[in-house]
């Protein structure tokens, strides 16, 4: 019998995408992670919790923003019309992939079929399987903001941090007990202010943990604790890259469905004006296999789900093979159960990766025949007697552990607006300038500056896509922050139909508190 625990934890997030107009770009980013990752995970995880023979144990981040999302009766009322116009145009397509066709709608069909039985509600279903205590929900900083860049304005990081915190109660009823730390981003002190918010665990890159004081005697293999009662978990690379890597790993598979083959690449701007869209972008329709990594996109075949339901189980079975080998060799020099922390983007698992859902729903069938243990966090913590006191080191999710992804040439200029408005904040909140009259201006402002610290948007400055776009959104946010503060500096009247205008649209955290951004005596 193997001896030792895997821990799959995942991220799920996207920044605040919400937006007034249907048929935009960022509706379209909800709906398809909605249609492709969240529904099927949530579909996968009830089925496994129902199985006689099941185990299924994940740990699942959701971030603050996205819950907003998931929440937003706006945006939940036009999701049946999303679908069904992916649905018209599937009816009307000319093609040859008539099975890939078929398999689709009836994804679409299955999905939004889910939708329906839950009324929408997929917080209550992710709180209904904590409950049972099939996943443990963390929490993640409020709007994702990179917590290093942030750490000028110690009290700007406290802010995400409980602003965070407070979201995650007013949804879930209790406060969460472990965070997902934005790009896994630590740096030195911030368990403090971890454990100010009630946070007591979370996950880092491996180098957080490799590069501790003192060394951790057992590395990855076993939690590390601060003085402060803050536990820490190292990602393990060899538990995450045949699943993360599309070159190297299962996702390249022959069989799986190519990911930038889509359909709204293909079809022609007249034909897209006809179902309200006026430029070229995915539309979530991909009838296409990988076929090789050499296969121009035009030359892909068509996508077979029969073949990649094969290559799912094998892929599946070799996953837990080697996580056997590799429990089995730490045994043997560990006096301790070893635990393998295998992290993901929850995102991989349905968007990125059509099939990982499925792969995922193979792991819960064989875990146990391999004698292997599925674990959350939060158990692995109750289970474990001693915990090895240690620093963790700063580092990231990025190339090397560094931070310098997000804080390349294409994106630096945006610390210093950070560190500006972020002291403002801080010295507003701190001089007792707020009265009455003024606390629903403050409130909005900290929701514009939480909204402007989002990581996402230097992530994809320095990736070089849709620039203009998290330009835009940065700038936007920061311009709104000024306005409202520059009223309660200069005591001038703010113009009640901007501010009503902002509040709707930027509608999120109702419980941001001012509170968070004094500074302490």
């Amino acid at each position: 019998m193997t001896k030792g625990n895997l821990a799959i934890v995942l991220h799920a997030h996207l920044p605040y995408v919400r937006s007034e107009e249907p048929g935009s770009l960022e509706e379209d980013w909800f709906f398809q992670a909605l249609v492709e990752c969240y529904l099927p995970l949530l579909e996968t995880l009830e089925e496994a919790s129902k199985a006689k023979n099941q185990t299924p144990k994940v740990t699942i981040g959701l971030s603050p923003t996205l819950l907003s999302l998931l929440e937003d009766d706006l945006l939940k009322n036009r999701f049946e019309e999303w679908v069904a116009i992916r649905l018209d145009v599937l009816n009307t397509l000319e093609t040859n992939c008539t099975a890939a066709v078929v398999h689709l709608e009836d994804h679409f069909k299955r999905q939004l079929e889910s939708w329906k039985r839950c009324k929408g509600d997929l917080i209550g279903k992710f709180n209904q399987l904590q409950t049972s205590e099939v996943i443990d929900i963390l929490t993640c900083a409020a709007t994702h903001g990179y917590l290093p860049l942030l750490r000028e304005n110690p009290e700007t990081v406290r802010a995400q941090l409980k602003t965070a915190v407070r979201e995650h109660q007013r949804l879930f009823v209790k406060a969460p007990l472990g965070i997902w730390l934005p790009e896994c981003a630590y740096y030195e002190g911030l368990d403090e202010l971890m454990a100010e918010a009630g946070l007591r665990y979370a996950v880092l890159d491996g180098h957080g943990l490799l590069n501790a004081d003192p060394r951790p005697r057992y590395g990855l293999y076993a939690p590390i604790c601060t003085k402060r009662g803050v536990a820490f978990f190292g990602r393990d690379s060899e538990s995450t890259l045949p699943v993360w890597s599309a070159r190297d790993g299962y996702p390249g598979n022959p069989n799986y469905r190519e990911f930038h083959r889509d359909l709204g690449w293909d079809l022609s701007i007249e034909n897209l004006k006809k179902i309200g869209i006026n430029e070229k972008r995915p539309l979530g329709i991909k009838l296409f296999k990988i076929t090789s990594q050499t296969t121009s996109l035009a030359n892909k075949e068509e996508y077979d789900s029969h073949a990649a339901e094969e290559s799912i189980k094998k892929d599946a079975e070799n996953y837990l093979k080697e996580r056997k080998k590799q429990l089995v060799n730490l045994c043997n020099s560990m006096q301790i159960e070893p635990l393998l922390i295998a992290p993901f983007d929850a995102e991989l698992f349905g968007h990125w990766w059509f099939e990982g859902p499925k792969f995922l729903s193979n792991i819960f069938i064989k875990s146990k025949n391999e004698g292997i243990n599925l674990i959350t966090l939060k158990e692995a913590l109750q289970s474990t007697s001693k915990i090895q006191l240690c620093n963790p080191s700063p580092s990231s999710w990025g190339q090397g552990g560094f931070h310098n992804y997000w804080l390349d040439k294409s994106n630096a200029w945006i610390v210093h607006e950070w560190s500006k408005a972020g002291r403002e904040m801080v010295s507003i909140c701190s001089k007792g300038l707020i009265d009455e009259s003024n606390i629903k201006i403050i409130r909005q402002a900290g929701r514009e500056l939480l909204l402007s610290q989002s990581s996402d948007w230097s992530f994809i400055l320095k990736a070089g896509t849709t620039t203009e776009l998290a330009r835009e959104r940065i700038n936007l946010h920061l311009k709104r922050f000024w306005m409202l503060i520059n009223a309660i500096k200069d005591n001038k009247l703010i113009n009640q139909r901007t501010l009503k205008a902002i509040e709707k649209e930027d509608c999120i955290f109702p419980l941001v508190s001012p509170i968070d951004w004094k500074k302490k005596i």
